[in-house]
């Protein structure tokens, strides 16, 4: 203010920018709004929604309040109805009732918010499509949004309902229902009526049970159960003819379902339940199951009839009961991950456990074509045979050089002549104290196809060893391992790589040279980042574990590895995806990928 009262004159008046309304919304926004049919309001910290905003096509714009023909730009009068309005991470405790005004809208998007409750208005919204109202804190679910059915996207994830109403059967158009991590009790029957329902996800709730009309949703191809309390699953649910992925881990069940007409099932996932029997009743349903999750249950023995699963690609038996398991399994042609970890394996020795999936089915495999030999007169030497170490009265009989397990610093003189002779295929020098790896291995290049210098304390692989051109199967893991040598490109039979416990801070480049190669692990190593275009040049990869390791930033092209059946990535920094995420599978990891890969 001057001396006389009236406030100073300020020369820049006209060159400065006016300040943005105190509510949150310019009305640059609002007009680019009007121009697109679009308003993203999020991450602006709104307490409440601007009346502006719902009264965006009726208001009159500023625009139009001063009229020029010589301006064409501004063609205010061809404004376009609001479609899409996003309005997801503030701080709004309510949504008010006008939004009825925006009766054009599509698409709606309230997510991570401080709601309480839904407004009644929102049945009055006839073309909505898509409405997401996920992380808020609803406790209940307006009976006015049953009108809606538009509806082909109902996302209500992270809330604090404890039931789904009947009139949710009214969506007869709705295709994706995400009702994940609330506290549901009850499912209406008339979830039935959802004829066009292609993905369900009721996980992390607290159900009991599943209503029966389940059996009803013909087009659903993925339905997650995941963490509830459910005892039993309804014999209709075998009648979901178009299930492909069905989840059920962490809960009560002490059967596998039985799933006559699910013919698409590609994963059932029921590991952290109370299985303790697989019958071939339950098998003969999965013929084209590629997936299949047992772990942490009581399986004690697992059928022969696990043959019928053709399709197998992955199969967890982790922290079972399982003693043994039946030859024939080493002959599913598709099986490239085979999990036994925490299992009481008496009838097959842990070395041959630890030489990982395609040393455990050859082994398999090996057992099926081995005829008695056993006579009255025999010493023991079969025992002897079965340790696998190679002398001279094994020679003729083995096909394994085993010098495991003996704390040693170098391998004996004695067994490389009697290997050689006998054109061994497979090594095993791990659990010793190896400084480097025995010169002499080389030796045995012309027959190799399987090498485990696993637990010792190798720094370097020696550039010879890329004469073992036959190779199939490297096991390293737990050494002191940071690179493997250029020259290995040569083994190009390569299948599975195990460098798990090393000091890697990259994978190999030489790696992706082994077109060929199915499997690798490499967790417990100190790797940054995650090379998705060398990855893409490994057509038949199908196992990928990176668990424990470094990286910052899992890139969403990774979704487009479409080879991968399993993709391992717990216990790094990066914070996205989740590890709701990352525990729902493979399959569901690589869709979210995909999913936010730029368009």
């Amino acid at each position: 203010m001057s001396k006389h009262g009236r406030q100073a004159f300020n020369k820049r008046a006209g060159f400065q920018k006016p300040q943005e309304p105190t509510s949150g919304v310019s009305a640059a926004l609002l007009k680019q709004g009007r121009r697109s049919g679009q308003l993203n309001l999020s991450s602006r910290e709104l307490t409440t929604v601007p009346d502006a905003v719902w009264r965006i096509n009726q208001d009159v714009p500023e625009e139009a309040k001063t009229v020029s023909l010589d301006n064409t730009e501004d063609r205010w009068w061809e404004q376009t109805d609001l479609t899409k309005l996003i309005l997801a991470s503030n701080k709004l405790q309510e949504i008010s009732n006008d939004i009825r005004e925006l009766g054009a809208l599509t698409v709606l998007d309230v997510h991570d918010n401080v709601l309480t409750s839904l407004p009644g208005a929102l049945g009055d919204l006839e073309q909505l499509q898509r409405f997401n109202a996920s992380h808020n804190q609803l406790t209940c679910i307006p009976d006015s949004l049953w009108r809606v059915d538009s509806l082909t996207v109902l996302n209500l994830q992270h809330n604090q309902l404890t039931e789904l109403p009947g009139g949710i059967g009214e969506l007869r158009y709705l295709e994706e229902l995400n009702l994940s991590n609330n506290k549901l009790q009850v499912i209406s029957t008339s979830i039935g009526g959802l004829s066009r329902l292609r993905i369900l996800n009721l996980s992390e709730n607290k159900l009991t049970s599943i209503p029966y009309s389940c059996g009803m949703l013909k087009n659903v191809i993925t339905m997650d159960l995941n963490n509830n309390q459910i005892e039993q699953i309804p014999e209709e649910v075998g009648r979901m003819s178009s299930l492909q992925q069905l989840y059920l881990r962490h809960n009560r069940l002490a059967h596998l379902p039985l799933l006559p007409d699910c013919t698409s099932i590609k994963e059932l996932h029921v590991g952290n339940n109370r299985i303790s029997e697989i019958t071939a009743g339950h098998l003969e349903h999965l013929t084209s199951v590629s997936v299949l999750d047992l772990r942490d249950n009581k399986v004690k023995e697992l059928p022969e009839k696990i043959i019928l699963l053709q399709d197998l690609n992955r199969l967890d038996l982790s922290n079972n009961d399982l003693s043994t398991l039946p030859f024939k399994l080493g002959t599913l042609p598709l099986l490239k991950s085979l999990v036994l970890e925490g299992n009481p394996m008496r009838g097959i020795r842990r070395d041959i456990v630890r030489r990982g999936t395609v040393g455990l089915m050859k082994y398999l495999r090996d057992r099926i074509q081995e005829e008695p030999t056993e006579t009255p007169n025999d010493t023991g030497a079969g025992d002897e045979i079965q340790s696998g170490i190679i002398g001279s009265t094994t020679t003729l009989s083995v096909k394994t050089l085993d010098y495991s397990q003996k704390k040693a610093s170098s391998v004996p003189i004695d067994l490389w002549e009697p290997a050689q002779t006998n054109e061994v295929t497979v090594v095993n020098f791990s659990k010793n104290a190896l400084t480097e790896v025995p010169e002499n291995i080389i030796l045995l290049s012309k027959s190799v196809q399987e090498v485990n210098l696993g637990f010792n304390k190798i720094t370097m692989m020696p550039v010879e060893m890329q004469m073992m051109v036959k190779l199939t199967s490297l096991d390293l893991r737990c050494n002191a391992l940071s690179n493997l040598p250029s020259e290995f490109s040569s083994m190009s039979e390569m299948r599975e790589l195990i460098i798990s416990s090393n000091r890697f801070k990259d994978l190999p480049d030489v790696v992706y040279t082994w077109s060929k190669l199915e499997v690798i692990l490499v967790s417990e190593n100190k790797i940054t980042s995650i090379d998705v275009a060398s990855l893409r040049k490994l057509p038949k990869l199908s196992s990928l574990d990176m668990t424990n390791n470094d990286i910052g930033e899992v890139p969403p092209e990774l979704g487009l590895v479409e080879s991968l059946r399993s993709l391992q990535l717990n216990g790094n920094r990066f914070r996205n995806p989740r590890p709701a995420v990352l525990n729902k599978g493979t399959v569901s990891l690589l869709a979210y990928l995909r999913d936010r890969i730029p368009t």
